[in-house]
């Protein structure tokens, strides 16, 4: 049975609502701010306590826990939480910021004596509503005890990389894994429109590769979902291009050619102009 924290949560997207209902359900104490305020307020039935701002939301928390779009979302925040801030408090920073992002937010947690942890999550929204994210975790030591105490509410698995949230080693693994989750869905929206297109029914391009070594979960999940019209949000078009622009910047920073990444680009912003930003990711179907 672990004590009950004091959680300050900053961002009620799909991500953050899903992870402040968890963490209320295990019984810790959750103040959550959006810069929206109406997306915080329907976690007031939940029990959670809504700040009018940051700073609010941080005062005497034990733990902060930022779940917003970016990295510049992310330090705006904390810089107007930080009158309240105090020294030796845990900062569990779970949004996908990228790496450049992640040295000034380092740089910020340094400055104010914050115990910060680069925790990036691998999953959406149903992992994110039942509990099943898997945290990719690096930082120090002494964070690791409350961390973990979040973290095992919000995921299934945490993966502890480095003792250092400044090596981005957490940022750097997840730009990697959402590099394969956007080829994945843009494989998908391309072999399904070229079926269709050449006169062949799509559904039977999921039908035989399934079950087989070609098949993949998410290529089902997806490609149901982009055949059936079904774009609810889960991991929208504008979160996907923010990171495969990332993606991109890493790769070209680290040396390297990376011409999917660059193709997600070319093809996720053809979507958002074509008005489908804040809709799921599968709407890389309509870039065709």
């Amino acid at each position: 049975m672990t004590d009950s924290l004091s959680v300050a949560l900053l961002g009620t997207g799909i991500m953050g609502s899903a992870m402040a209902r968890n963490l209320l359900g295990a019984g810790h104490r959750v103040t959550v701010w959006n810069r929206t305020p109406a997306r915080a307020e329907p976690l007031a039935a939940d029990g959670a306590r809504i700040a009018a701002d940051p700073a609010e939301a941080v005062r005497d928390a034990d733990v902060v826990l930022t779940v917003l779009l970016d990295g510049p979302s992310v330090l705006a925040a904390m810089q107007a939480a930080a009158p309240a801030l105090r020294p030796g408090t845990v900062w569990t920073q779970c949004s996908t910021v990228g790496i450049e992002a992640l040295r000034g937010l380092a740089g910020f947690a340094e400055a104010h004596g914050l115990r910060l942890v680069d925790s990036p999550v691998l999953g959406t929204r149903q992992p994110a509503e039942s509990g099943q994210l898997t945290v990719l975790a690096a930082g120090p030591q002494a964070a690791r005890a409350l961390a973990d105490q979040v973290f095992e509410v919000i995921g299934a698995r945490t993966r502890w990389l480095s003792e250092d949230a400044a090596s981005g080693a957490g940022t750097r693994l997840k730009l990697a894994l959402n590099g394969w989750v956007l080829t994945l869905v843009n494989g998908t929206a391309e072999a399904l429109t070229l079926a269709e297109g050449l006169g062949v029914d799509p559904r039977a391009f999921l039908e035989l590769v399934a079950g087989g070594p070609l098949d993949t979960p998410y290529l089902q999940l997806k490609g149901r979902a982009m055949l059936d019209g079904d774009f609810s949000t889960s991991f929208t078009v504008d979160a996907g291009l923010k990171d495969a622009l990332l993606i991109a910047a890493a790769g070209r920073n680290a040396g390297l050619t990376l011409d999917l990444a660059e193709a997600s680009i070319t093809r996720l912003a053809r979507a958002q102009d074509r008005g489908h930003g804040e809709q799921d990711v599968a709407a890389s179907w309509f870039a065709s």
